[in-house]
């Protein structure tokens, strides 16, 4: 994925402010250093890449110990660095804060398709950081999830608030249909077998259950079986989906599990930058 590189600079300036008053008062403008980036614990990284742009936009060298997707142990040594000591302290929090979280997304992800024995997709959605969305749905990519839809313009996803506006489910996915390309899929948002029957049957690409449990699912699945509409669609399931309850989900034969989980409810990584 392409990153623009000054949308995460600023983030770094943001950090600073006018300037870093502690290292400032304490370094040598001149003053040289050794450091190195590592784990506190197990897990899959992500963002190295990212990291190492940054580095190189302030002119710090870096030799890349760990790439992105690869497992993490306890003190495991991701990255080296040297170059000027006040740049290196600047600029270390927000260097750290976006390879934790990436890596604690990458991690969870990777958790939870090792849970259900990769036979359903895991998919993210976008309950995601603002201003941080792309990084995010990166992080769920490295850990072996699908992104999902990154922004509003991927595809068509109707919910409950445009039916409610529209009138019926129906017209929704016609009208949807008929205002995109057809390179664009429509998926619809349903909550009763009696929705997802009138979607399949205006012809969506895909639907989603919502906040549905595993035996009405399977009603849902059975229904559209009987009508000879089941393997024409693609049926995701969201809504309260956990690493304690996502085995059963995946039992009821849905085609993809997406869950907000990880990314609101991913733990950041533990990791230090310590000077050699």
């Amino acid at each position: 994925m392409k990153y623009d590189v000054r949308e995460i600079i600023k983030m770094v300036y943001q950090d600073i402010g006018f300037e870093d008053i502690t290292t400032k008062a304490l370094i040598p403008p001149d003053k040289l250093i050794k450091a190195k980036i590592i784990s506190r614990e197990k897990g899959i990284l992500s963002g190295i890449d990212l990291v190492d742009n940054i580095f190189q936009e302030f002119s710090i060298n870096t030799t890349i110990k760990k790439h992105d997707g690869e497992k993490l142990a306890e003190d495991d040594i991701i990255m080296e660095i040297d170059g000027d000591a006040s740049t290196i302290l600047s600029v270390e929090r927000t260097v750290l804060n976006i390879l934790m979280r990436m890596s604690g997304i990458s991690t969870i992800t990777a958790m939870l398709i090792e849970k259900v024995n990769n036979n359903v997709i895991i998919a993210g959605t976008r309950k995601t950081t603002p201003g941080l969305q792309f990084l995010e749905k990166e992080a769920i990519r490295v850990g072996g999830g699908d992104t999902h839809r990154f922004r509003l313009d991927d595809c068509i996803l109707i919910k409950d608030n445009h039916i409610a506006i529209v009138g019926s489910v129906k017209e929704a996915v016609e009208m949807a249909k008929g205002y995109v390309s057809f390179t664009k899929k429509v998926e619809v948002e349903v909550e009763s077998t009696k929705d997802a029957l009138e979607a399949a049957m205006a012809g969506v690409d895909i639907i989603m259950l919502d906040n549905m449990n595993p035996d009405e699912i399977r009603n849902v699945l059975n229904a559209l079986e009987n009508k000879g509409l089941r393997n024409k669609i693609l049926i995701e399931v969201s809504g309260g989906i956990n690493p304690d309850n996502i085995v059963d989900y995946v039992k009821t034969g849905v085609d993809v599990i997406s869950t907000g989980y990880i990314t609101h409810s991913a733990k950041s990584l533990d990791m230090s930058l310590e000077i050699i």
